[in-house]
């Protein structure tokens, strides 16, 4: 008779994925283990029953209720009964080796030149359903694992799924890499697309048995490095790729080049722009030196108006000024006039009047008065004699044109007078015009003062002009 276990849990190895305990006869309080990355399944009379996660079970009713209905009804709780147990491995299992049974043909889109390439690699396995992996897969085996020597099962993953991952590669491999413009002499570049690519293709095979990939890797393409054609088609990718090499470096270049010469464009724009800045800047600079100087000479203006309008509101004029002074010579001769028994009274009326006479004094009754008592002396100075600045001929007293070659003559200017630049009269030398008001201004280039015109020194300073 067999021995009867007490207690119950995982003996294989972590390489395994379905491990069936050789104990099949159970007492009803018998302790079931279960790990973590485990679950474990129960048959009875070959009806798969509860499936049980990690922890420690006792097969009674309470804890397991398909089981415990069973053993009570066949049972009285304590005698043994027949049951068979599965322990299902649901960690993850690195590094499943694959590979492609042979060759898969594959042709080169660019140069249309056929190859012959291989594929293999690894990938992770783990266990979805448990239920769903024992009843199609293991069935009443004791077990199963990836390859055949795991565990010494008569049935191995590997074997079972080689023909889905080797058709499913071939299918999808050439495909994928013509899809995805992948050069096959570059193709090491894009093993991780092609190796997502070829997981979703082969996945839905695995799910069918309870199974998952949760990452699979393409370590390897087999390249027929002797094959004519692919020796050829790989000195042509040379000759393409020095080409390509080449053409980059001159569009390196030009991209150069253009840019230096935005970067000179832009210079010269801003030294324009300066430039023109400067001469905004001296343009506005002038027009204000303009301004001000047209302001100044209208001010300069004003103000002559201004004083000849205060002179002409008090009631005189340049002429007044000048009526005053000679009445003020005029009034120290008669000063200066004496009474004595040598010249009398009438002696000093006759120097008087010979003083105002000489003086070229204004009051014309005065000069009547005084003129038969004074010395013979010519009243009127003879015109000088003239002659033409073109042609050097003798001008008339007054003459305004020349009588031999028609140039006009300017007109001579008493050394005492002056012609009014502002309304053109001949009139006598003052600080204003008695005609027009206009103001004669002479500045002393030391003090700046205002000078009488044809002084020869500054009143205020005695700056010799």
């Amino acid at each position: 008779m067999a021995k009867i276990a007490d207690i119950i849990k995982y003996e294989g190895d972590n390489s395994t994925f379905i491990w069936k305990h050789p104990c099949e006869d159970f007492n009803s309080m018998t302790q079931l283990i279960v790990h973590e990355s485990q679950e474990a399944i129960f048959f009875l009379n070959g009806e798969a029953l509860d499936l049980l996660g990690a922890g420690r079970h006792t097969l009674e009713t309470q804890n397991i209720p398909k089981i415990g209905k069973l053993i009570n009804k066949a049972t009285d709780g304590e005698t043994p009964f027949h049951c068979e147990v599965y322990f299902i491995n649901k960690a993850v299992q690195m590094a499943v080796k694959w590979g492609t049974d042979s060759k898969v043909r594959f042709i080169d889109p660019n140069f249309g030149i056929p190859l012959e390439i291989g594929a293999c690699g690894e990938m992770n396995l783990a266990v979805s359903d448990s239920r769903k992996l024992l009843l199609k897969l293991v069935g009443t085996m004791h077990g199963i694992a990836w390859e055949e020597n795991d565990g010494g099962f008569a049935k191995s993953i590997q074997n079972a799924f080689r023909p889905l991952i080797s058709t499913a590669v071939k299918a999808h491999l050439s495909n994928a890499i013509r899809s995805n413009n992948i050069n096959i002499l570059e193709i090491d570049e894009s093993l991780e697309t092609l190796s997502e690519i070829m997981r979703r293709s082969i996945i839905g095979g695995f799910e069918e048995y309870g199974l998952t990939i949760p990452q699979f890797y393409i370590t390897n393409i087999a390249l027929p490095e002797n094959d004519p054609n692919f020796k050829r088609m790989s000195e042509l990718h040379t000759v393409s790729f020095q080409t390509r090499m080449i053409q980059a470096e001159a569009l390196v270049k030009s991209a150069q080049a253009d840019a230096e010469a935005e970067v000179t464009a832009a210079r010269r724009k801003i030294e324009m722009e300066r430039q023109l800045t400067e001469t905004e800047v001296a343009k506005r600079e002038a027009e204000r030196d303009l301004i001000r100087a047209q302001a100044d000479a209208q001010a300069a203006k004003m103000a002559g108006f201004a004083e000849a309008e205060i002179m002409s509101a008090k009631g005189y004029n340049q002429k007044d000024v000048l009526q005053a002074e000679v009445q003020k010579a005029y009034a120290e001769g008669l000063g200066n006039m004496t009474i004595n028994g040598s010249g009398g009274v009438a002696g000093d009326m006759i120097g008087l009047g010979v003083g105002m006479a000489a003086a070229g004094a204004v009051a014309p009754q005065m000069s009547e008065m005084f003129k038969g008592f004074a010395p013979a002396m010519p009243t009127e100075t003879p015109a000088s004699e003239t002659k033409c600045a073109k042609c050097g001929a003798t001008l008339p007293a007054n003459a305004k044109f020349c009588l031999e070659c028609g140039e006009k003559v300017a007109p001579t200017v008493p050394a005492d007078m002056i012609v009014c630049p502002e309304c053109g009269n001949t009139v006598a030398k003052g600080k204003f015009c008695p005609e027009c008001g206009h103001k004669f201004v002479t500045v002393c280039p030391k003090c700046g003062k205002d000078v009488v015109p044809d002084a020869k020194f500054c009143l205020e300073c005695g700056e010799k002009l």
